[in-house]
């Protein structure tokens, strides 16, 4: 990559636990955020000082649109929280892996003790002739971008 080239966002991929998750259009909601504690204090000349601070990281979700299709791995994870309540056995870490144009992976982004908390399947119309898609909502305990 030349200095000044921007990544594609179109090369990526995601592991779920020990398995590659297939046919993915979108991954949206990443991001990182922590509390900002505000603290107000008056100086001895009795003026306002306002200071801000970092405080705790919060917790996440991210979306995740596929291809319905024939993949079972994943479609079984989600599963296991949406139709049988098991949360603790569904939990896994999620790597998203973004690549440059020659596959390298270049940024890792790790989602900690993830879980689908919600599913929504294709839009069915007759006559329509589009690709039937499915979103999944995880939500994870902590991320790490490497």
């Amino acid at each position: 990559m030349a200095t000044g080239d921007a990544l594609s966002t179109h090369v990526f991929g995601v592991q779920l636990g020990g398995y590659l998750v297939e046919s993915i259009q979108e991954i949206s909601g990443l991001t990182v955020e922590e509390d900002v504690v505000e603290i107000k204090q008056v100086s001895a000349e009795g003026k306002q000082i306002i200071r801000k601070q970092p405080g705790g990281r919060q917790a996440g979700e991210i979306t995740i649109t596929r291809g319905l299709d024939q993949s079972s791995e994943f479609t079984n994870w989600i599963k296991e929280t949406l139709n049988n309540g098991a949360v603790n056995a569904a939990r896994q870490n999620l790597t998203i892996e973004i690549k440059d144009t020659e596959g390298t992976t270049v940024r890792r982004i790790q989602l900690m003790q993830g879980w689908a908390s919600k599913w929504e399947g294709p839009s069915l119309r007759a006559g329509e002739s589009s690709a039937a898609t499915e979103s999944v909502t995880i939500v994870f305990e902590e991320i790490i971008v490497e």
